[in-house]
């Protein structure tokens, strides 16, 4: 039964780790396209 509760646990937690991490990439991607529009420069 513990093994079970832990994979629902897993199965659970997984798409929220999932979206913290995508809203980690999609903020450092909005702060670099910012810094490079209000330099003036490309972004690749």
């Amino acid at each position: 039964m513990t093994a079970e509760l832990l994979y629902g646990a897993y199965i659970l937690v997984w798409p929220a780790i999932t979206l913290v991490v995508l809203g980690v990439i999609c903020r450092a991607v909005a702060r670099d396209v910012r810094k490079a529009r209000n330099s003036d420069e490309d972004l690749v």
